[in-house]
C-alpha cells in the first residue's frame, strides 16, 4: 500500500479521500487556496500546503504548483478527486513522468474518453450501443445542419470536450440549431479550449443511468451496479439512487455488461463511470460518455455493496488485489444521495455566504460527506456543493423515509440552501413512484 498521498482537490471530496487514507495508515497531504485555509479538509490532513489564490487556474488547476507541493512534501502519489485536473491526461502523464503514482486511469484512457466523438466511435466499435449522432465534429453550421437532417430533430448540441453537464443545448429545428451551434461552440472554446461540436439525437423523455466500473490491477474490469441520476437542473445532477427503479433484471444485466465492454475497450484501470441514456419507451440504452475519475455520487454504490471505492482506487494504484471478491458482489438494500448546494431552491442560482449554523442529521443508515462547517464560508470561487447527504435502507421505501427525516433534520443558516427543494421532491408523486425522467425538475417549476 502507498505510504503518502497528496490530495489535489478541496472540500468534501478531499475530506473523503483523507478519511480513507488515514484509516489505511497513509500519510496525507492537502493543498489549498488562500480562500480555503479555514476549511475542515486542511486541518484534517497530516500536512497542508497553500498553493495560491482562490482562482482555480492559479491553484487547483495549476499543475506546476501541485507537483511542487508533492515534491516538497515527499508525496508518493497524487489523488485528483473529481473536477479540476482529474480528467486532464497531460497532468496525469506529468505526474507519472515525475516518478509519482497517479491514482486514476492511465493518461491514454483519459485522453481516449475525453473527446465525446472519439469516445462514441470507440464504444460503437466495441459493441456498446450509442445514440444516433455525428461521427466527426461539426466544424460549421452547415455541417451541423447536415448531421441534424440525417439524425432528425430535435437534436442535442454538445461540446465534444465538455463534461459535468456543461456545453449542451437542445435544438428543436434548423433555426434553433443555428443559434445553439454558435453558442455551444463559443462556450466550448472558452471553457475547454476546444470548439469541437457533436450533434446527437435528443430524447425528450429519457432517464440518465450510469454504471460504476473498476479496472483492477490484473486487467479485469468489474461493474459495481448502476446509479439513477435523472433528477437534474441545467443538465447537472441533484439526486442519485441505486438500484435504478427503471431497470428490469435483464436490462440491468445488459447495461452492466456493456459498461464492462466499454472499460475493456480502453484497457481501463481504477475507478470510472460509464454514463448512459435510457429510453423507457423503447426499452433501450445508449452510451453517453465515460467519466475517467471518481464520481460525486460514489457513496450510494458504497452503501449497497459495502465497498470503499477510495480504498479500491488506492489498492489498484498500489498494484494490489481488490479487498472484495468480484464474483461475490451483491446489492443490499437501496441508497439515495442528494447534493446539498449553496443555492436558491427555486431557481437554483448560487447563494454563497458565511455559515452561521451547521447541524448534520444522524441516525440509522444516514451518512453526511461535508466540505464545510459552522464558521466557514462558501465563496463564489468554486462549485456550490456544500455536502452530500446519503441514506441507505432495506428497500426504496425505507430509504425515502430516512431521507425525508434527514433532510428535515439538516440545519444550515447563512448561505442559501436547496434543502427545501429536496423536501418538495421527496413528496412529489413522480419521484415517489420511481417513474420519473430528466424532465422532472422542470415539471416541478
Amino acid at each position: 500500500m502507498l505510504s503518502s498521498l497528496l490530495v489535489a482537490n478541496r472540500g468534501e471530496i478531499a475530506r473523503r479521500i483523507i478519511r480513507t487514507a488515514r484509516r489505511l495508515g497513509i500519510r496525507t497531504i492537502a493543498v489549498y487556496s488562500d480562500a480555503d485555509a479555514g476549511l475542515p479538509f486542511v486541518a484534517e490532513a497530516d500536512e497542508a500546503v497553500e498553493i495560491g489564490p482562490a482562482n482555480p487556474a492559479q491553484s487547483y488547476r495549476n499543475a506546476r504548483v501541485i507537483l511542487d507541493a508533492a515534491k516538497s512534501t515527499g508525496a508518493e502519489a497524487i489523488h485528483p478527486g473529481y473536477g479540476f485536473l482529474s480528467e486532464n491526461a497531460a497532468f496525469a502523464a506529468e505526474v507519472i513522468n515525475h516518478g509519482l503514482i497517479w491514482v486514476g486511469p492511465g493518461p491514454d484512457a483519459i485522453e481516449a474518453m475525453g473527446d465525446k466523438i472519439n469516445a462514441r466511435n470507440l464504444m460503437a466499435a466495441a459493441g456498446v450501443p450509442v445514440a444516433p449522432g455525428s461521427q466527426e465534429p461539426a466544424r460549421t453550421t452547415d455541417e451541423a445542419l447536415k448531421a441534424a437532417a440525417e439524425i432528425g430533430f430535435p437534436v442535442m448540441v454538445k461540446a465534444a470536450a465538455g463534461g459535468g453537464g456543461m456545453g449542451m443545448a437542445v435544438a428543436e429545428d434548423a433555426e434553433g440549431l443555428r443559434k445553439q451551434y454558435d453558442t455551444v461552440r463559443g462556450f466550448a472554446e472558452r471553457m475547454f479550449g476546444d470548439g469541437s461540436v457533436l450533434i446527437e439525437r435528443y430524447f425528450p423523455r429519457v432517464r440518465h443511468i450510469e454504471v460504476q466500473i473498476l479496472g483492477l490491477h490484473d486487467g479485469r474490469v468489474v461493474a459495481l451496479g448502476e446509479r439513477e441520476c435523472s433528477v437534474q437542473r441545467r443538465n447537472q445532477k441533484l439526486v442519485e439512487e441505486t438500484p435504478s427503479p427503471a431497470l428490469t433484471p435483464p436490462r440491468r444485466a445488459a447495461l452492466l455488461a456493456a459498461a464492462v465492454r466499454a472499460g475493456e475497450a480502453v484497457g481501463y484501470r481504477n475507478a470510472g463511470t460509464v454514463e448512459c441514456l435510457f429510453d423507457p419507451v423503447g426499452d433501450e440504452f445508449f452510451f453517453l460518455e465515460m467519466n475517467t475519475r471518481l464520481q460525486v455520487e460514489h457513496p450510494v454504490t458504497e452503501a449497497v455493496f459495502g465497498v470503499d471505492l477510495v480504498e479500491e482506487q488506492l489498492r489498484v494504484a498500489s498494484g494490489l488485489a481488490p479487498s472484495f471478491d468480484p464474483a461475490a458482489l451483491t446489492v443490499t438494500g437501496h441508497a439515495i444521495e442528494v447534493r446539498v448546494n449553496a443555492e436558491d431552491p427555486k431557481r437554483f442560482l448560487p447563494g454563497p455566504g458565511a455559515i452561521t449554523t451547521w447541524v448534520e442529521p444522524a441516525g440509522d443508515g444516514v451518512r453526511v460527506d461535508a466540505g464545510y462547517a459552522a464558521g466557514t464560508t462558501v465563496t463564489p470561487s468554486y462549485d456550490s456543493l456544500m455536502a452530500k447527504l446519503i441514506v441507505h435502507g432495506a428497500d426504496r421505501a425505507e430509504a425515502l423515509a430516512r431521507l425525508r427525516a434527514a433532510v428535515a433534520g439538516f440545519e444550515i443558516a447563512g448561505p442559501k440552501v436547496n434543502l427545501p427543494f429536496f423536501a418538495e421532491l421527496l413528496d412529489h408523486p413522480e419521484f415517489v413512484s420511481g417513474d420519473y425522467d430528466t424532465g422532472i425538475v422542470g415539471r416541478m417549476r
